[in-house]
């Protein structure tokens, strides 16, 4: 089993972290900390292979804690978790070693596959004979997830972010306008959220004509 030290000081979103990690097969959390001084308490006297760290934290930022993690000469990865869109936080995040980034609000198959993905990558690390073995595992850390071709994380990320803004629902067409994609795309997006349990449908009648179909996320997506 992978465990995993959640580091997260709002109480409800750090016991749905919980939950959605302990959902993943092969993960297991081996605690739960709200501040930076406490992560690093916990890490002297128990070890874990992963910390799901927020950076935004009450005492210290997430990479402060970061550094004193590879300060100290413990070797576990970290994932970020930050509301922020700081491209030099991002490259901050880099140059620490932080295994992969994951913005708020996410959802639940967003961190499955930051874990999977992470899983894949220490069973592939003992396999390792040659620069091609290198940039296998290199690339299953860090490359595109196991989305249905043609489509991109970034863009469904944005989508999903749109349908969160939107409590009553959003129509492809009005997805797509506002994202500057056509409706045949978007819908597509809309359709895979629905696929994998983050989105549910709304027909929404009106007087004349074919019912418009909206998309709204699902609780806790």
């Amino acid at each position: 089993m992978i465990s995993v030290l959640v580091v997260e000081d709002e109480e409800i979103t750090a016991e749905a972290n919980r939950i959605y990690v302990e959902r993943v097969p092969g993960f297991t959390v081996a605690g739960v900390v709200r501040s930076g001084g406490e992560a690093l308490r916990f890490l002297r006297g128990t070890p874990v292979d992963l910390i799901l760290l927020d950076l935004y934290l009450p005492d210290m930022h997430g990479l402060e804690v970061c550094r004193a993690v590879r300060a100290g000469g413990l070797m576990c990865d970290v994932i970020a978790v930050t509301s922020a869109r700081d491209l030099a936080m991002v490259r901050s995040a880099v140059s620490l070693g932080i295994a992969q980034y994951l913005l708020k609000p996410f959802t639940f198959s967003a961190l499955q596959e930051k874990l999977k993905r992470y899983a894949r990558f220490r069973e592939e690390a003992g396999q390792i004979i040659g620069q091609g073995d290198v940039d296998r595992v290199l690339g299953t850390l860090r490359g595109s997830s196991s989305l249905p071709k043609g489509m991109q994380q970034d863009t469904l990320d944005a989508i999903a972010a749109k349908l969160r803004s939107a409590e009553a629902g959003m129509s492809a067409q009005a997805v797509g306008s506002t994202t500057g994609m056509s409706r045949v795309t978007a819908r597509r997006y809309l359709e895979y959220l629905v696929e994998i349990g983050s989105a549910v449908r709304l027909p929404q009648y009106g007087a004349v004509g074919r019912p418009e179909l909206l998309y709204r996320m699902t609780p806790r997506s």
